[in-house]
């Protein structure tokens, strides 16, 4: 315990009275401070001026990463026939239907994704007690209900990432390792931040982004300056 204290302390002086950094900024002190014996996460928290009690707040959306998230994403596909064999090609992980649905109700759930061809929404929807709480829900607004089931899966496998506000008004997500270079990890930064500000809801009102924060896994955030976050 003493180790991890001392490491959690070295990371803390690191940050002590900094903070509305530069993306650059942000993410070469995080890089520095990274010091878990894993490749950490790079976190991002965004803190907006909404209440998703309202259907009108609620923000939801996707966004393809340039440089994507450095992590093995494993993707499930409800399909039949032709649009089956089309997601096996397109190297989806599990693939099925009736068969696929039993193994989720028992419990297995192997993939990171689920997508779904339209005509599978009846079966799939039996499923939302399941999925739903784990944000694993088809939806065509994120684009995981299609026919289009080659597109959906390079997606996901290419670092994609769906986003969606919590009751507190706050979205985060993990955007890249920190293993990767500062220029990519302040691209992806400022590709999420662009995302989530064009699916600003119609019933937002005054600031929607109020605050931006960046950590890694393990380690202390820091506060970004809205400015900089421009993409």
């Amino acid at each position: 315990m003493a180790k991890i204290a001392k490491r959690v302390k070295a990371a803390q002086a690191l940050f002590e009275g900094k903070s509305n950094l530069s993306v650059e900024d942000a993410v070469s002190l995080i890089k520095k401070a990274a010091s878990a014996k894993f490749d950490e996460t790079l976190e991002i928290a965004m803190n907006l001026g909404v209440d998703p009690r309202h259907a009108d707040q609620m923000v939801r959306g996707v966004v393809q990463l340039p440089n994507g998230t450095g992590k093995t994403v494993r993707v499930a596909v409800f399909a039949r026939g032709g649009k089956a064999d089309e997601a096996k090609e397109a190297g989806a992980d599990i693939v099925g239907a009736e068969d696929l649905l039993e193994t989720i109700q028992q419990g297995k759930i192997d993939f990171d994704r689920c997508i779904a061809t339209p005509d599978m929404m009846p079966l799939v929807g039996r499923l939302g007690k399941i999925l739903g709480p784990r944000n694993l829900m088809p939806n065509p607004k994120v684009g995981t209900v299609t026919m289009d089931v080659k597109t959906a899966v390079a997606a996901a496998k290419g670092g994609e990432v769906q986003f969606k506000v919590e009751k507190a008004g706050v979205i985060h997500g993990g955007i890249g390792k920190v293993s990767f270079t500062e220029e990519a990890l302040a691209q992806n930064v400022r590709a999420f931040v662009d995302a989530v500000t064009k699916a600003k809801p119609a019933g937002a009102k005054g600031t929607y982004v109020k605050k931006v924060s960046l950590s890694s896994t393990m380690g202390p955030g820091v506060s970004l300056d809205l400015s900089s976050t421009n993409a």
